[in-house]
């Protein structure tokens, strides 16, 4: 059975996102991208629901993304990726598709196909569903040396109690923190 995780980037008092949606506060540099790289290397599929599908195909299909991250964009535009949304429209992003209706046996049954790793890039929304269904293998949180004290927690509107074990700790020395957990 195919892995699921999410990676998912936040500040250091909980929000993924500010109060505007924005990430412009994301602690990227070069150790950041080469693990980016690495990440990327090890999947096949990414799963998205709209927001964060609107804001990524905003920028990595484009020609600044393809020339200052030529590297990441190819890993970013190459695998397939399902945006599960009931209100978009069309997409736009090379191997895209939409789904509208049973995200959660949509997921199961990917899950259960030959492949490399899937990955939920953001998609908070998304994630809540799916963890609650019980198809959410690994969470891989990334702590950025910033507080926003404000905008959008993770995981908001989770109902269920979930157990996790923290099983890998890497610091980066930007400040970042990585956490694996995966979901017992």
């Amino acid at each position: 059975m195919r892995k699921l995780f999410l990676f998912m980037m936040i500040s250091l008092d909980g929000f993924f996102e500010g109060p505007n949606h924005e990430i412009i506060w994301h602690n990227v540099d070069d150790e950041f991208n080469d693990f980016a790289i690495s990440q990327l290397n090890d999947i096949d599929l990414i799963l998205f629901g709209r927001k964060t599908y609107e804001l990524m195909v905003n920028y990595w299909p484009t020609e600044d993304a393809k020339k200052d991250d030529p590297i990441v964009a190819e890993l970013m535009n190459k695998p397939s990726k399902i945006v599960f949304s009931k209100t978009l429209k069309k997409v736009g992003w090379e191997n895209t598709r939409i789904l509208r209706d049973n995200a959660i046996e949509v997921v199961r049954q990917l899950k259960e196909r030959s492949g490399k790793e899937i990955a939920i890039f953001g998609s908070s929304d998304l994630c809540v569903n799916l963890m609650e269904a019980n198809l959410l293998d690994e969470l891989r949180i990334m702590i950025n040396p910033i507080m926003l004290g404000n905008g959008k927690k993770l995981f908001q509107g989770m109902i269920s109690q979930l157990k996790i074990k923290l099983v890998k700790i890497r610091s980066f020395a930007s400040g970042n923190v990585l956490l694996y957990y995966h979901i017992e």
